[in-house]
């Protein structure tokens, strides 16, 4: 639904908004940058086994566990004034990361990054959420943000493997500088200051309550994903769960709350940001398989998978516009469902897979990552639609929370459910294969000849069972959720209250 009193965009607006998509591809992309990088930094900085995986993690962990608090930091002194000091602080941590001259520096450096990267996602999509103020336009604006976010994580891995093609390990960071500086020169320009003019107090407890809650269970679910369940990896569940109770409470409570409760009065808000992590759950529920079978299945160099794993990206480009012209012409609660069973129709297709199917899971890929960022874009622009304007970045920030939670939740399901298929039908196996795959294909060399082809030959067969069981427990998933989401959003407007789009008229404080 158009709202009529609304101001539509015009070519400052779209100017900017090209700029703010700057900062999300290269957050996204630095999400897989490192895929190629690990073997030169290891061999540069010898890290230890922890030190390695800490490389890797840090920076998803200051991400996820700092988005909630930027969003309402952004709320509260302005979402260009965040966006940045974030764009500063990336940069500067770019040049401590591709410089770093031990693993400590590095880990260090990653940490920042991801601290920067907190501070500039929920900036981007709050900042869109308040220059357009036109439905059609917001939703237009908001799928091409989709479509970024999910190509980015695509292409870092590529350009991580071309950069070091001719440049050393610490290019893959260095590149984010020009990017940086660019922004800090543009954004002042072109982008007016967006902030709630009575924010309240800033609840400091809540920063500290809302990380225990977020980082135990993204930590735990990673865990599972890699190494199967423990002990300790669900007491780490239970801790982050517990400390989640707690920070709801907060919020229930306090007239300060960093996560305000008028963002939930907002008709389709909750549900926007459940369907949202259901989606991000079947992405990187997906691409938990995808990745390992071009590599491990098919034989691939990574930069050579990495390549064809930018294959689905091209439809992607086109399913986020278009689904965005079918929610002006329908009721957008069926373009959702319909996005949720294009997705469920991928997945079908990925369970059809075998040993050497790799169109069949090109194709299969495509399918749902377009059904997946119709959905993502849809609910995204439903949700800071149905939010006060004033608190768009506490709406983005929550929206991309949800999305890394889903995103753990969906490698440790149904990766979980993958590789109990697969000890299952190597269980009278060495105990080396019978573990991953990736143990499977050592010990066929060690092996070597027929004997160990047929070692290889029997682990590859027995993951795509498993990869096959788990796309058929994503289309499941995925058809219960088109169900949902027509039972919940049937006839629902995207749009927000009249009060909350009074209250935000008058805030752009334009610099």
């Amino acid at each position: 639904m158009t709202n009529p009193a609304a101001r539509l965009a015009g070519r400052r607006e779209w100017i900017a908004f090209t700029v703010l998509l700057l900062p999300l591809l290269l957050v996204s992309m630095d999400v897989s940058v490192l895929y190629f990088a690990i073997p030169a930094i290891t061999e540069q900085l010898d890290p230890s086994a922890t030190q390695q995986l800490w490389i890797f993690d840090s920076y998803a962990f200051a991400l996820a566990g700092l988005l909630v608090t930027m969003g309402s930091l952004g709320d509260r002194i302005g979402r260009r004034k965040l966006l940045l000091i974030g764009a500063t602080a990336f940069g500067l941590a770019s040049i401590g990361a591709g410089y770093a001259t031990s693993a400590e520096m590095l880990i260090a450096a990653r940490v920042l990054l991801g601290i920067g990267g907190a501070t500039l996602m929920p900036s981007t999509l709050a900042l869109i959420r308040n220059l357009f103020q036109d439905d059609k336009q917001r939703g237009k604006a908001i799928a091409i943000w989709s479509g970024a976010m999910t190509g980015g994580i695509a292409l870092g891995s590529v350009l991580s493997g071309v950069m070091l093609n001719h440049f050393y390990w610490g290019s893959v960071f260095l590149i984010n500088v020009p990017a940086m500086l660019l922004l800090l020169v543009l954004v002042p320009v072109l982008v007016p200051e967006f902030k709630d003019p009575a924010p309240g107090r800033f609840d400091l407890l809540s920063v500290p309550l809302s990380m225990a809650a977020v980082l135990p269970v993204v930590y735990g679910l990673k865990e599972i994903a890699a190494e199967g369940f423990t002990p300790f990896r669900a007491g780490c569940l239970a801790v982050g769960l517990a400390f989640g109770y707690a920070f709801v409470r907060r919020q229930r409570t306090r007239d300060d709350a960093m996560v305000s409760r008028d963002l939930f009065r907002g008709r389709g808000f909750g549900a926007g940001i459940g369907l949202n992590t259901i989606a991000a759950f079947a992405m990187m529920g997906s691409a938990y398989f995808t990745t390992e079978y071009l590599q491990s299945v098919l034989g691939m160099g990574t930069l050579e998978a990495a390549l064809w794993s930018l294959a689905p990206s091209v439809v992607i480009g086109a399913a986020a516009p278009v689904s965005a012209a079918l929610a002006q012409k329908t009721d957008r609660a069926y373009v959702i469902a319909g996005g949720f069973v294009l997705a469920a129709a991928g997945f079908a297709l990925i369970g059809l897979v075998g040993t050497d199917s790799l169109w069949l899971l090109l194709t299969g890929a495509g399918v749902l990552a377009s059904g997946i960022v119709t959905v993502m874009s849809l609910v995204s622009d439903m949700a800071l639609g149905a939010a006060p304007a004033e608190k768009a970045g506490s709406a983005a920030s929550l929206l991309e929370t949800g999305q890394e939670f889903g995103g753990a939740l969906g490698m440790a399901v149904l990766g979980s459910l993958g590789t109990a298929v697969y000890r299952s039908d190597l269980a009278g196996s060495d105990p080396a294969v019978r573990e991953t795959l990736g143990g499977a294909a050592a010990t066929a060399r060690q092996v070597g000849g027929e004997a160990g082809g047929q070692v290889l030959a029997l682990a590859r067969e027995a993951f795509v069972h498993g990869m096959q069981y788990a796309a058929w427990g994503g289309t499941v998933l995925l058809l219960a959720a088109a169900v949902l989401a027509a039972a919940l959003l049937r006839g629902r407007a995207a749009q927000a209250p009249a009060a909350a789009e009074r209250a935000g008229a008058g805030e752009a404080l334009a610099r």
